[in-house]
């Protein structure tokens, strides 16, 4: 081992600062800043402002996309949540768990889930629209592996 004559209390400090050095690198690099171009130009940013609205508090840090850049069957579903349903699945309205840690932490029964049909798919597909307990919608069209902040 190279650090066989290093006190166990120095590798301990080096250890530990090499860690908050990582995190700090980890949590800053796509937190903040403006969007690329390419992502703009889609519709989706990664929280820049825009000219027609700031992005709420709630989606900082977070990739955005407007409701008019979503699929058109998530615009529907948007459409039948304002409306409070009916909905095309049992499952639409159902407490989501949150269990991948995605979204922000909150107490459960906070957030909920819709189905985002996709064609071609004959059962549920990966897409859905959450919605949080204070207002806010998010996207996947992943399963749950990545949100977007849904801005209206």
């Amino acid at each position: 081992m190279i650090f066989r004559d290093v006190p166990r209390s120095l590798l301990r400090v080096l250890g530990a600062l090499f860690l908050c050095a990582a995190l700090v690198g980890a949590v800053g690099c796509g937190a903040k800043g403006p969007a690329p171009a390419a992502s703009a130009g889609a519709g989706v940013s990664s929280g820049s402002a825009s000219a027609a609205a700031p992005t709420p508090a709630w989606a900082a840090g977070m990739a955005t996309v407007r409701a008019s850049a979503l699929p058109q069957q998530a615009r529907e579903v948007l459409e039948l949540i304002d409306k409070g349903g009916p909905y095309a699945y049992r499952q639409d309205g159902a407490v989501f768990g949150n269990f991948e840690k995605a979204l922000p932490r909150q107490k459960r029964g906070y957030y909920h889930e819709y189905t985002v049909r996709t064609p071609g798919e004959r059962d549920r597909g990966a897409r859905r629209i959450v919605t949080g307990g204070g207002g806010e919608f998010f996207y996947t069209d992943d399963h749950y592996k990545t949100f977007k902040a849904v801005l209206r």
